[in-house]
């Protein structure tokens, strides 16, 4: 066997930490600097240093899957839609094919229009829409198309005894 026959090795092996002088990474402190918590033991994921710790500033929210915020949907500003031509059915289909909006977005949180700009196109709304944006819809001759809800239930009075009886006999 010739030094010049034999195989190039990449890697080296791992240094093992703190086990004496032969190992690799001398002994005493081992490159862990002196005293403290690390340099004799083990710390536990999530430690932060004695500071309250991220778990516990967030709120108590029981539950499994409670963690993540509330789904806000797409602004969509009433100046925006003056790029849509005149006495069109706002949809979010339509707003995803003028690009107003991205596809997948649209889709995950869905669209509202707020009312920031001027309007000046007469257009249909088929979507959510604030006070504001309704109103500068109706100014520019549009109108506001309630969209039809699939699950609504049907309101049902809920008749109270007791009054009906006092309603009678007064």
């Amino acid at each position: 066997m010739k030094l010049h026959t034999l195989p190039k090795i990449t890697t080296r092996s791992k240094k093992r930490v703190g086990r004496g002088y032969g190992s690799g990474k001398g002994g005493h402190t081992t490159g862990r600097g002196t005293k403290g918590l690390k340099a004799r033991g083990k710390i536990r994921v999530g430690f932060e240093g004695g500071q309250t710790s991220l778990v516990s500033r967030l709120p108590l929210r029981r539950g499994k899957g409670n963690l993540s915020a509330g789904k806000k949907p797409l602004v969509v500003n009433v100046k925006y839609l003056n790029l849509l031509p005149k006495n069109t059915l706002v949809t979010v289909d339509i707003l995803i094919t003028n690009k107003i909006v991205k596809k997948d977005e649209a889709q995950k949180y869905g669209i509202k229009i707020l009312g920031d700009g001027k309007l000046i196109v007469p257009l249909k709304v088929n979507l959510p829409t604030s006070k504001m944006a309704a109103k500068k819809i109706k100014e520019a001759g549009g109108e506001i198309v309630k969209p039809k809800t699939q699950n609504q239930k049907p309101k049902i009075k809920v008749r109270n005894k007791k009054l009906e009886k006092e309603k009678g006999e007064k």
